[in-house]
């Protein structure tokens, strides 16, 4: 399952990690397979095994 950069950019601001934020705007393809791209997320602090049940509308609660 491919995941939005959006996504991923809110989910690391909502946790205070703007400066992962700003990083990972240049830095993530547009299209984001958390098992393909696992280092680049494990390098902002998101483990892909959780991102799935963190994001709205997939499945996750948005906490």
């Amino acid at each position: 399952m491919k995941i939005d950069k959006s996504q991923i950019i809110d989910l690391l601001k909502s946790q205070g990690k703007h400066d992962h934020a700003d990083q990972a705007q240049s830095e993530l393809p547009d299209q984001v397979d958390p098992e393909q791209h696992a280092d680049l997320l494990a390098k902002f602090g998101i483990n892909p095994r959780d991102l799935l049940g963190k994001l709205p509308g997939l499945g996750g609660f948005g906490l």
